[in-house]
């Protein structure tokens, strides 16, 4: 039986433990800190804000090079010879990891990419959506799947609220936000992928608690999740009483299966520490 593989970027926020457990491939991208660049993965989230204390200055992030893609997708043929590979991407609106990705692909035989238009838990939402069809249907026809998986993309919904602007506005993935009115008047954008580019699309203003809150509560309304499951995102740095506030609203509104993934380096380089966010598939 040939061997549908699933390949992903750094960007997915994929735990570890999850990426092994249904065999998925991921290949790091980069925070460059110092003059000195890093592998997501590699760098703690905690060494980025503890550089943005010391110098006030951001690190800044590059894609995944298409030397680095050839070698993710030749470990894969390696270990699996006759495998069909399938690369989930990172949005290409927001970085060329996946302009690089399909540079790589020219010199493989039944590899497929597909840009997800997403990032972090909303990638990861539609990663983790492909290996559980994997998992009920071992022997799905590639095109079937490749169908399935695009079909799920346009579903796939993020949004959250950085704990703090500076990282933001440093890292100009996000062109609408007012960062010194925010800063100003406590206001925190609500971010959200749209059509594969970050934007700010609500303001709310007070305490990061409340905030993450109205979030929940406006996320929910805006979009009928599937119950099962939620992921709430989080960076480092956000109140353990707002993590526990966060679940018990999901819970209290049906979601069965509700899982935590923490930003990694790279995504935290662009959020900054305390921030919140929610992603899902809509029904």
């Amino acid at each position: 039986m040939t061997r549908i593989i699933v390949t992903t970027e750094s960007g997915a926020d994929l735990p570890r433990d999850v990426a092994k457990k249904h065999n998925i491939f991921v290949v790091p991208m980069h925070i460059i800190m110092n003059g000195t660049d890093y592998l997501d993965g590699k760098l703690p989230v905690q060494d980025i804000y503890d550089y943005h204390e010391r110098t006030k200055e951001i690190p800044s992030t590059t894609a995944t090079n298409p030397h680095e893609y050839h070698d993710l997708f030749t470990k894969v043929r390696t270990k699996f010879p006759t495998s069909i590979i399938v690369h989930i991407g990172y949005t290409s609106k927001a970085s060329s990891s996946f302009q690089n990705a399909g540079i790589a692909a020219e010199k493989f035989d039944n590899l497929f990419l597909i840009d997800a238009l997403n990032v972090t838990g909303g990638l990861a939402a539609i990663v983790l959506h492909a290996v559980q069809l994997l998992e009920q249907e071992p022997e799905i026809d590639v095109e079937r799947f490749i169908h399935a998986i695009q079909a799920i993309i346009p579903k796939s919904r993020l949004a959250f609220v950085p704990g703090r602007l500076d990282f933001l506005k440093a890292g100009g993935r996000v062109s609408n936000v007012a960062y010194l009115g925010g800063r100003l008047l406590k206001i925190k954008p609500r971010i959200e992928l749209i059509n594969g580019k970050l934007v700010s699309t609500k303001k709310y203003r007070g305490k990061m608690s409340d905030v993450s809150k109205k979030l929940m509560e406006d996320y929910l309304k805006d979009y009928e999740i599937n119950r099962e499951p939620l992921y709430l995102l989080y960076s480092i740095g956000l109140d353990e009483s707002i993590k526990q506030q966060m679940e018990d609203i999901a819970k209290a509104n049906g979601f069965k299966t509700i899982k935590w993934m923490e930003a990694g380096a790279m995504i935290s380089t662009h959020a900054g520490p305390g921030g919140f966010g929610i992603a899902g598939l809509e029904v």
